[in-house]
């Protein structure tokens, strides 16, 4: 076991533990963005950088790994400074649309602008642009939402294994996109919706019937039957904060019947 000090608070840790999963272990929670649980650290946002004593330069917690003796610091005054800084500048080149985004009220970038204490911009707002590929079945990319977290890359090679979308171009021109700036449409995207799910913004969503659903519900003519895939069934009882695993199979039939 490895013993470290974290805001003044002891802890003792498995070697190989990061410094942001430690923090968390003393309820010490670490701003991140990029950051997903179980899968290697991308460290790519910098939202989740500590302090560490004797040492000139900030370190990002969610990649760096505790060693023996090691004294942490999560809130200074600088590191506070330096995170306002970094939400300032996504918030700069991000369209301002909250209101009509499908992230509203759970979008993690407005929630780490509340939480960084971002009130204003103090950075000029580049130029809004349209990039959406709604080239899938079911799957609408909006590029100009993307923060460049690598999220959905992460989740799309390292859990799928699908590899359909990548890093492209550089400095200035980098994006998420598949390989060669296709539309994913033409890729081999299988359209399972896991990187739907990682997006912290609304970079990415589903393609919506919803319209076409209440059209044919209001149809006299027409009788409606649902085909619901079987992860439905659970997935749903999740969103709404029934315990993982719970099975809401009767409650869907009943609300679909409402409907």
């Amino acid at each position: 076991m490895i013993t470290l000090t974290i805001d003044g608070k002891q802890i003792s840790v498995p070697e190989g533990t990061t410094l942001m999963e430690a923090a968390k272990q003393l309820h010490v929670r670490i701003p991140h963005l990029c950051y997903l649980e179980g899968l290697k650290a991308d460290a790519s946002c910098g939202l989740c950088v500590v302090e560490v004593e004797g040492e000139r330069n900030m370190t990002r917690s969610c990649a760096r790994l505790a060693s023996e003796g090691m004294k942490i610091k999560t809130s200074t005054p600088e590191i506070r400074k330096y995170r306002r800084m970094l939400v300032e500048l996504l918030l700069a080149n991000h369209p301002m649309g909250c209101f009509t985004c499908e992230r509203n009220q759970i979008c993690e970038l407005l929630k780490l602008s509340y939480e960084t204490g971002v009130t204003n911009l103090t950075i000029d707002r580049a130029p809004a642009r349209n990039d959406i590929d709604d080239s899938s079945v079911s799957i609408v990319r909006d590029s100009s939402k993307c923060i460049l977290c690598g999220r959905c890359i992460q989740i799309c090679e390292d859990v799928q294994s699908v590899n359909a979308i990548d890093y492209i171009n550089r400095g200035e021109r980098l994006k998420v996109a598949p390989a060669g700036g296709l539309p994913l449409g033409s890729t081999q995207c299988v359209n399972c919706g896991q990187c739907i799910h990682v997006c912290p913004v609304g970079a990415i969503r589903e393609q919506t019937c919803v319209d076409d659903v209440w059209k044919a519900i209001a149809d006299p003519t027409r009788h409606v039957v649902v085909q619901e895939a079987p992860a439905v069934r659970v997935a749903l009882g999740e969103d709404l904060g029934l315990p993982v695993g719970t099975l809401v199979t009767g409650k869907m039939h009943a609300a679909l019947k409402k409907l």
